[in-house]
């Protein structure tokens, strides 16, 4: 376990950090491509409509299903979910993990609320709808829980678990698209531009963070939580032991 403490979130291969920055990139012309082309748009246009209307139709007439259906996707669950995550993190002694799951899902959703929201100026009946604070914060939950409980290395005989973790996390967000969009607070496009910025948000968390643990001096996890081949002096021992 003590091992594990200083490990980067996104690991020592480089292919893994290019792969953080194009998906960054990727997410980021989304959000603001889609918001471009939606920015004050106060009824749907022909694309949403086509995915819009069946899930209005389908959802409509059944009580407060759709009301159920968008809970994941709120402040209770997204602040019990990161701290479990953060506990199970500090559990490993991986402190950069638990900074992530504690603060990713709140600046994600703050960035919808308070600037993209405000800038693109959607509205769905009356209401500023883009892009989708639920959506937002329930792919932000998976995508942290990815990074901290699913990138190797890992504990084999505990990935099936694991796995199965994410699969609930995939049905919720799927749920709390759907009962978003059943209740009219948002179109689907709004749910696209809500999952952009969740994954964008964990991805520049997570090159920050890995920025962070290397400076300056790989510094801020103390050396004694550190590999041994990583701790001052390591070399001269592991020398003079064989």
């Amino acid at each position: 376990m003590r091992q594990s403490a200083g490990r980067p979130l996104l690991g020592t291969r480089p292919g893994r950090r290019r792969l953080a920055w194009a998906l960054l990139v990727a997410c980021v012309l989304v959000v603001s491509g889609l918001g471009v082309a939606v920015a004050h748009q106060a009824t749907a246009d022909g694309f949403d409509r086509v995915l819009d209307d069946p899930v209005i139709g389908l959802l409509r007439g059944h009580g407060t299903l759709p009301a159920w259906m968008q809970y994941p996707g709120t402040q209770v669950p997204a602040v019990v979910l990161s701290i479990g995550m953060a506990i199970g993190c500090l559990w490993q002694r991986r402190l950069n993990g638990a900074v992530l799951a504690l603060v990713a899902d709140f600046i994600a959703t703050r960035l919808d609320d308070w600037f993209l929201k405000d800038l693109f100026h959607r509205t769905y009946l009356g209401a500023l709808s883009y892009p989708s604070g639920h959506t937002t914060s329930i792919v932000t939950l998976t995508a942290v829980y990815v990074v901290l409980f699913l990138l190797p290395p890992h504990e084999p005989p505990r990935r099936g678990l694991r796995l199965a973790g994410l699969v609930a996390l995939l049905v919720l967000t799927v749920i709390t698209v759907l009962g978003v969009m059943g209740l009219r607070w948002h179109y689907f496009t709004d749910t696209v531009g809500g999952a952009a910025v969740a994954v964008g948000t964990v991805c520049a968390l997570c090159l920050l963070l890995d920025w962070l643990w290397q400076w300056p001096g790989k510094g801020w996890i103390s050396w004694a939580d550190r590999p041994r081949a990583e701790h001052p002096g390591s070399r001269g021992r592991s020398r003079s032991s064989r």
